[in-house]
């Protein structure tokens, strides 16, 4: 009967999970971040969440290119930012590794395509054809962010295409924020840049997107949905941190508040997260059904704790 009792503890043992290995091999979650306000935002809810079920979020800046390869070669675990159709390229090279999965649609309703200020919209230019005979009005540049995305290779595959006579234009590559400080300051003077939606620019500046761009950026003015993308292998390690990222599901109206909050009132983006969780108690219950903290707690609670505190 002891000799019994004693093998059947033992089976128990290595059935129950073992939260000090659990701790051991995914207390840390690993992703990154291209610069985009709204993946910054979206990964400050994430962060918020894991740390306060007891995880370690570990959160690299990395240029798309950058990022997708620290993905396919395990040098982080999951991505929130996969903007799809812009980053097919990408997606087909993780496709074709067969080393990562999506997790979720996390984002509908998104756009992102060329825009023009309201002096470039005073200027006649409502479309991708309107442009070149606008060119010295809007000094032949058309502004777009960090160098090695995706949109911005969009760009100037139609300049070396000469797209819409639009050959002798020239891309000006900068950060999200240095492009749309150019917007801003630009006053009377045409402009024309990447535009997209979620992101507070729609309320701050007076934006006309562009029709006519379907070949180079998508119908429906660019029209994206956002996903997340995971290691498999991690998947299959972490099943409790990969179902909260394929639960975490957001919109456009929560990331256009949650991207204000960083870049018009300063905000750090998990102190942004709690804010508006706060602001929207029930918002994080789907996020967390069925999520426990690293030690097996009920996810729901320690959450609701962290955000009160």
């Amino acid at each position: 009967m002891k000799a019994l009792t004693m093998t059947a503890a033992l089976m128990l043992a290595t059935t129950l999970p073992a939260f000090a290995d659990d701790a051991g091999t995914c207390g840390t979650v690993r992703y990154s971040d291209p610069g985009w306000t709204d993946i910054t935002a979206t990964n400050g809810v994430a962060a918020l969440l894991l740390e306060a079920l007891g995880y370690t979020p570990d959160i690299a800046t990395l240029s798309v290119p950058v990022g997708y390869e620290a993905l396919k070669n395990g040098q982080t675990d999951v991505f929130l930012g996969n903007w799809m159709p812009a980053q097919q390229k990408f997606r087909d090279d993780l496709d074709a590794a067969g080393t990562i999965q999506e997790l979720v649609q996390n984002l509908e309703g998104a756009k992102f395509t060329l825009a023009v200020n309201k002096a470039g919209a005073d200027a006649g230019v409502a479309d991708f054809a309107d442009l070149d005979a606008q060119k010295d009005a809007f000094g032949g540049k058309i502004y777009g962010i960090e160098p090695g995305a995706p949109a911005n290779q969009s760009i100037q595959a139609m300049i070396e295409n000469d797209d819409f006579g639009l050959g002798d234009w020239e891309l000006v590559e900068s950060g999200e924020q240095a492009m749309l400080a150019q917007v801003t300051r630009s006053g009377d003077t045409p402009v024309v840049f990447l535009a997209w939606a979620p992101h507070p620019m729609n309320e701050a500046i007076e934006i006309t997107y562009l029709s006519g761009g379907d070949a180079q950026f998508g119908p429906n003015y660019g029209g994206a949905t956002v996903h997340t993308l995971a290691r498999t292998e991690w998947v299959e390690a972490c099943p409790n941190a990969a179902k909260l990222f394929s639960q975490l599901v957001f919109d456009v109206p929560m990331e256009n508040v949650l991207m204000g909050k960083i870049l018009d009132d300063g905000m750090d983006a998990k102190e942004a997260a709690r804010e508006w969780l706060a602001e929207n108690p029930t918002a994080a219950d789907k996020w967390l059904d069925g999520v426990t903290t690293l030690d097996g707690q009920p996810g729901a609670d320690a959450v609701k704790a962290a955000i009160a505190g």
